[in-house]
């Protein structure tokens, strides 16, 4: 490489020379530069997402390649948060593919002192039971003489990271169940 080649290659001398003044364009770039790309380029599909942590529910875009979170950015779309993300949110990405997540059902039995895990199916199926037992041992089908036919066993409370359309859902499950202790904290 020749003398006039590194200095017109020199960032400096391009941002003094060139009409990027203040270094962060042209003349900020290098060959390095020019062959990285972004790690959302590659992704399979954008999935559209909330912060799972506070209750202000701001929005999120889930990057995902070969069924695995690649990146997890703020969405400019959400009318909450307009693309930006706190410290906790913009690490969320760690939540999902760290290696100390529990990707399998625990239980831990009565008076037991460990946890077990349990096939989903299982858990599923121990969940549907309690609810049914649940239902059944707390129904009243009136109360001092006027008709209600009601749980007051069951309860819901959803969380700030519902959307209204799955506290929609939840609110038509619980009802039909029904229980009438029903709330949620939905932002979006």
């Amino acid at each position: 490489m020749g003398l006039r080649q590194w200095i017109d290659g020199w960032p400096v001398y391009r941002q003094l020379t060139g009409d990027d003044a203040l270094g962060r364009g042209s003349a900020a770039r290098s060959r390095g530069t020019e062959r990285l790309s972004a790690r959302t380029e590659q992704a399979d599909r954008v999935v559209r997402s909330v912060c799972p942590y506070c209750a202000v529910g701001c929005g999120q875009k889930v990057y995902v390649k070969d069924e695995k979170v690649t990146q997890i950015e703020g969405d400019p779309d959400s009318p909450i948060s307009r693309g930006r993300l706190c410290p906790k949110g913009a690490a969320s990405k760690q939540l999902v593919t760290g290696p100390g997540r529990i990707s399998t059902v625990l239980h831990r039995p009565a008076h037991a002192t460990g946890w077990e895990r349990i096939p989903l199916d299982r858990a599923m199926d121990m969940i549907a039971d309690r609810v049914i037992r649940t239902r059944r041992e707390s129904w009243q089908d009136t109360h001092r003489g006027v008709p209600v036919r009601r749980t007051l066993g069951i309860a819901s409370l959803g969380g700030a990271t519902l959307d209204n359309e799955e506290n929609y859902l939840m609110k038509k499950l619980y009802t039909a169940l029904g229980a009438i202790q029903i709330e949620n904290q939905a932002r979006i």
